[in-house]
């Protein structure tokens, strides 16, 4: 007997395609709940991200305000005198790093026997040092030498007489502005020898006599 299957429809294994199918929809269920959970997150990152720029710009509104209240409180006049004791107190600051030594040991190199200093003024500001010094002799030519002597050091530049008289001491008493122009900066800051100068004066008494 010949058996014949007159069936046009093909067998398909059921079992395997639910399955199948229930593994996608647990991978599409799962993404969902990763995309969700991510949104969430970014959402509520978002909010807090939000709330500190609202504070950072209200907390730059009420600093410039105060600002502005600072500088329209600001008495001009009162700020005339800070800025100037500022102005004075940098020239200090300044002064400190002055080197006295270098300076009194150059001025005691030059100083002639017969010339005596009797004061040194340095004046500092933001470019340049100029020293006025007063010097007593008894001669003229001693006087135009220590003024050549001091140019020839290269420390000192546009060595001038500004005022040029005669004491109580019948001694010629001149006054001596110059531009200060040390080779090397000062190496720190250094208090006024009171040798230097007496060492000038002894010696300068020693050759009036």
């Amino acid at each position: 007997m010949l058996r014949t299957n007159l069936s046009t429809r093909p067998f398909y294994n059921e079992r395997a395609v639910h399955i199948g199918l229930g593994l996608v929809a647990l991978i599409v269920l799962a993404l969902s709940i990763v995309n969700v959970i991510e949104v969430v997150r970014l959402s509520r990152q978002n909010t807090v991200l939000s709330a500190r720029i609202r504070d950072d710009r209200s907390a730059a509104d009420d600093l410039a305000r105060k600002a502005r209240e600072t500088r329209q409180g600001i008495n001009q006049d009162e700020l005339k005198v800070v800025v100037a004791a500022a102005r004075e107190a940098n020239a200090l600051i300044d002064g400190r790093t002055f080197s006295w030594t270098a300076l009194f040991n150059q001025l005691e190199s030059t100083l002639p026997p017969e010339v005596m200093l009797a004061s040194v003024r340095p004046t500092i500001d933001e470019s340049e040092t100029r020293i006025t010094l007063i010097v007593l002799g008894r001669r003229t030519p001693d006087l135009d030498e220590f003024m050549e002597k001091l140019e020839a050091t290269g420390a000192f530049e546009n060595v001038l007489p500004r005022q040029r008289n005669l004491n109580d001491d019948g001694l010629t008493q001149v006054t001596i502005e110059a531009l200060y122009v040390p080779e090397e900066p000062p190496p720190g800051p250094a208090t006024p020898p009171a040798a230097a100068p007496a060492k000038a004066t002894a010696s300068a008494a020693g050759g009036a006599r």
